[in-house]
């Protein structure tokens, strides 16, 4: 009897503890959520992060703070996360080279697995690059410039901010698709990378519109196109590669995304994805992002799933194809 009563307490208990467990997990956000950007503040996705938490404080009712983690191309915040409770209140608001690229690019150097260590939560923008000339280089657009770099293989030169990036693999596409050799030049930043094409030391540049648009206003650089598959929103006027025709199936854009620690429970998952699809409804975020060089494009969990995973096999290819490895 004893046992038996030792047992109908225990069952007891655990009875209760069942609802009281999922009146905290439905409470979720309790207190405030920290948005990782793993990069430094003022760029890209730190500014797109701040806008987004800001209509996300809003709709959730609690804060949510950027938390810049720099350094190791974007591996030391996402390894941050990886490594955060499972609760929904650490969230990584990343890029397409951290959690899609870098796997290919560093091989079995990483520490992490972006498939198996963190759960996509919801695409939240695509970020085309514009594909930029020196002022001195003689063409005016993609068809020009395939016919140049055909007839001076090896002496066009284009800079990325690094190797291994989307803007590297931009040039590294281009030269897949249309059967020619550019050299391809990292610097440590758009600033760099941009002044060098200004004055002709550099022939090429891929970079965003946001760090473009004052150099191309002023004349310093030719806009040649845009890295989408269509005409972008912000600079309708532009080209996209894609619309030459021997290249159209050109499409390689940077993305960023919000990911959760892998074991995250799901229903949190699924409130984060309504939220973010709620905020990118906005039309001040919208106009906001639109701004900055993006196209809100939110997404479900499993399609946001399919997307990296298509994105993936791309990167993948164009990596395999250069042969692109990180020092």
């Amino acid at each position: 009897m004893f046992r038996r009563s030792l047992l109908a307490c225990a069952l007891l208990a655990a009875a209760s503890a069942l609802p009281a467990a999922a009146s905290a997990q439905a409470a979720w956000p309790a207190r405030p959520v920290t948005l990782v950007v793993p990069f430094s503040a003022g760029g890209g996705v730190d500014t797109m992060a701040r806008l987004l938490a800001e209509k996300l404080h809003a709709l959730l009712g609690q804060n949510v703070l950027v938390d810049n983690k720099a350094g190791g191309s974007g591996m030391i915040g996402a390894m941050a996360v990886v490594r955060a409770q499972p609760d929904g209140y650490t969230l990584l608001m990343g890029s397409a080279g951290e959690t899609a690229i870098n796997p290919f690019v560093y091989k079995g150097r990483m520490q992490y697995d972006p498939a198996k260590d963190l759960a996509p939560i919801s695409l939240v923008t695509r970020v085309p690059n514009v594909l930029v000339a020196s002022p001195q280089l003689p063409v005016k657009n993609v068809e020009e410039l395939v016919a140049y770099a055909k007839k001076n293989p090896g002496k066009l030169t284009y800079s990325s901010s690094g190797v291994g990036n989307p803007q590297h693999l931009n040039g590294e596409l281009l030269d897949q698709l249309a059967g020619v050799h550019m050299v391809h030049i990292p610097y440590k930043g758009a600033a760099g990378q941009l002044i060098d094409v200004t004055t002709g030391q550099v022939d090429l540049t891929f970079v965003s519109y946001t760090a473009a648009k004052g150099f191309i206003q002023s004349g310093k650089v030719k806009a040649l196109a845009v890295t989408s598959p269509k005409r972008a929103p912000f600079a309708p006027d532009l080209p996209a590669i894609a619309e030459y025709k021997p290249l159209a199936a050109y499409q390689l854009e940077n993305w960023f995304g919000v990911w959760a620690p892998a074991a995250t429970p799901a229903d949190v998952q699924q409130k984060l994805n309504a939220a973010i699809a709620k905020a990118l409804q906005d039309p001040d975020l919208v106009k906001k992002l639109r701004e900055q060089g993006g196209e809100p494009a939110p997404m479900a969990i499993p399609q946001f799933k399919a997307f990296i995973q298509k994105e993936s096999a791309q990167f993948a290819r164009i990596v395999e194809s250069a042969k692109i490895a990180a020092e």
